[in-house]
């Protein structure tokens, strides 16, 4: 317990306004190793890339057993703060979420992605439902003893196409990072939004470290600390890349005609 505590410590002393933590997102214990051994300060899984290596769609589609075992083998493998990718917390109500949050500390993890995306739909909880979900995750790491780093998440920007992003969405963003830091969020994500001015205004408007999600088109790592930004991260991206090169290899080696040597 008391490595998880420092771990925690750890993992949100190191988001900084203007000097943000790279977070190379993972998705097993084999991935956080290589992360690890490039240099990284700390890890975070991905759900996406976490369920499709398990051979599961997004949105919780994973069982959370099969979840938090793979979340358990990754902090058992690298000595670094381990944050878990939670999405809804698999629960609505806040008796569930204190209880997954509780089961999810006990596999060592020190930090979670909660979204306010309602998971199977494209519709969002309002400020005031979220806020209190965010509230019943800090109640449950509380109860626990852990100092978990919330990254309260909105999907606000990410289900609309960047060029439709208006000053009514970030109004909407500004708000809902107000509610959720009140809540206990330690955090705030706002994967999808791209445009510098709204990143600035958005990071300029809350006390809470702002995290952006590294997509193309999204400005660079300077750029971003420039604006404010405290955590960058790389959600799917990496599995994607990584499956499109084990495909391209694949393809080789199968159109190759060549017979493999064994020994």
């Amino acid at each position: 317990m008391t490595n998880q505590i420092t771990n925690a410590e750890t993992f949100a002393a190191l988001h900084k306004k203007g000097d943000p933590v790279i977070i190379y997102n993972i998705w097993d214990a084999g991935s956080a190793g290589a992360v690890r051994d490039a240099g990284a300060k700390a890890v975070a899984t991905g759900s996406a890339p976490v369920a499709m290596a398990q051979g599961f769609g997004d949105g919780q589609n994973i069982p959370l057993d099969v979840a938090l075992d793979n979340a358990r083998r990754i902090v058992g493998a690298v000595d670094l703060p381990v944050s878990l990718d939670f999405e809804g917390a698999y629960a609505e109500d806040a008796a569930g979420i204190i209880a997954n949050v509780q089961r999810a500390l006990e596999t060592g993890v020190v930090g979670f992605n909660f979204e306010d995306q309602i998971v199977g739909t494209k519709d969002l909880y309002d400020i005031e439902t979220q806020a209190a979900r965010v509230s019943a995750m800090r109640e449950g790491c509380d109860v626990a003893g852990v100092p978990a780093f919330i990254n309260a998440r909105t999907d606000i920007f990410l289900k609309a196409a960047p060029e439709t992003h208006d000053e009514a969405m970030l109004d909407d963003a500004m708000a809902r990072a107000k509610a959720y830091a009140d809540a206990g969020a330690s955090g705030f994500f706002a994967p999808g939004l791209k445009d510098e001015g709204m990143i600035a205004q958005l990071c300029d408007s809350t006390d809470l470290p702002v995290n952006i999600i590294a997509l193309p088109g999204t400005p660079d790592t300077a750029t971003l600390a420039s604006l404010g930004v405290a955590r960058v991260s790389y959600g799917p991206v990496p599995y994607r890349q990584m499956l499109g090169w084990l495909q391209q290899q694949a393809k080789q080696a199968l159109q190759s005609g060549t017979e493999p040597d064994n020994g």
